[in-house]
């Protein structure tokens, strides 16, 4: 039975990170005002409330409401990849199922943004000063990227071990 459920229990994972992203969007939703910012490190780190329409880097953001829908189905499709993905995988790819667990995690936290509310909300702001900003982001973009990240390690992890055995079956 367990080989079956592959590493799907490890949804764990996906689910405290869904609850984690809605409880903090939810605080700065209700506690800050628009546009609000409040300085964690100065000059470099702040807490803010923006709302998102369109994708990562506020990518199509100004169009009419019909990406909304786009997203959400684009986010629909990769969760249920990410779930089969985890399903099949093997009892060593711990590494693996934990980055896949944070990616579906974020993103159910933001098609729940993005479904109900019709944007997501960020609230996490770098910054240079007032010369530079990076766009406004959440924990769930985090736990995106952590995951990304991860299974890019993974990737550069795996070939090289695959390189290696191949140079060692030429001896």
């Amino acid at each position: 039975m367990k080989a079956a459920l592959g590493k799907l229990p490890w949804l764990w994972i996906s689910v405290v990170t869904f609850i984690m992203d809605r409880v903090s969007k939810l605080w700065f939703d209700t506690n800050l005002e628009m546009y609000q910012q409040i300085s964690v490190i100065p000059d470099i780190f702040s807490w803010t409330r923006l709302y998102n329409k369109g994708a990562a880097f506020g990518f199509l953001a100004d169009e009419s409401g019909w990406q909304r829908w786009f997203f959400a189905l684009i986010a629909l499709a990769v969760s249920t990849v990410l779930v089969v993905w985890l399903k099949r995988l093997k009892s060593h790819e711990t590494w693996v199922a934990i980055a896949l667990a944070l990616v579906l995690g974020g993103a159910l936290g933001n098609l729940y943004d993005r479904i109900l509310l019709g944007h997501v909300i960020d609230f996490v702001l770098v910054h240079w000063k007032d010369q530079w900003y990076y766009p406004a982001f959440n924990l769930a973009d985090t736990a995106i990227c952590i995951g990304a990240f991860m299974l890019i390690i993974d990737m550069f992890k795996g070939s090289k071990t695959k390189g290696s055995a191949a140079v060692g079956e030429n001896k």
